[in-house]
């Protein structure tokens, strides 16, 4: 029965993935977005954030619903921005499908998803957040807020990491 269901979920992933852009362009490199270590699963595929000649790669860390969604919409491009000295944020063109995936308590590093917005976020300072079913968790990244200041108010392409 595992079989069965990896075997649904793959083609049904795949249909996704090549699916038009938000240009209405095909996108076939996006199946690659789901490859990963694991056969089925999206943990561990790298996402790669970047602007002029600074890039910050995000490692899914979850297999559910809302990253697999997000997964399906790359590559895109995100303008981020600077929210109340705790995250950088970018609006997704469209929510994500985020029914059964876990809420989360996040921690600083952390890429997640925000429901009530619709949007992305990479906390960097996580001080007396606590867990909520509205906050998603993604992946995880690794770099200071000086780092991610460099992404603030600018294009940001997101695609999986060549």
């Amino acid at each position: 029965m595992k079989r069965r269901t990896a075997g649904v979920l793959l083609l049904a992933l795949a249909v996704v993935s090549c699916g038009p852009s938000p240009t209405g362009e095909a996108t076939p490199s996006s199946a690659s977005a789901t490859s990963s270590p694991a056969a089925g699963s999206v943990v561990g595929t790298v996402i790669r954030f970047s602007t002029g000649s600074v890039s910050l790669d995000v490692t899914i860390g979850e297999d559910n619903p809302a990253a697999r969604d997000f997964l399906s919409m790359l590559p895109l491009t995100l303008t981020m921005e600077e929210f109340a000295g705790r995250e950088k944020i970018a609006d997704l063109p469209r929510p994500l499908h985020y029914e059964g995936s876990p809420g989360s308590d996040p921690e600083d590093g952390d890429l997640i998803y925000f429901v009530p917005w619709g949007n992305l976020g990479l906390y960097y300072n996580t001080s007396g957040i606590g867990f909520s079913d509205q906050t998603i968790h993604l992946g995880r990244y690794n770099a200071t807020p000086d780092e991610l200041a460099r992404f603030e108010d600018q294009e940001v392409r997101v695609e999986v990491s060549p």
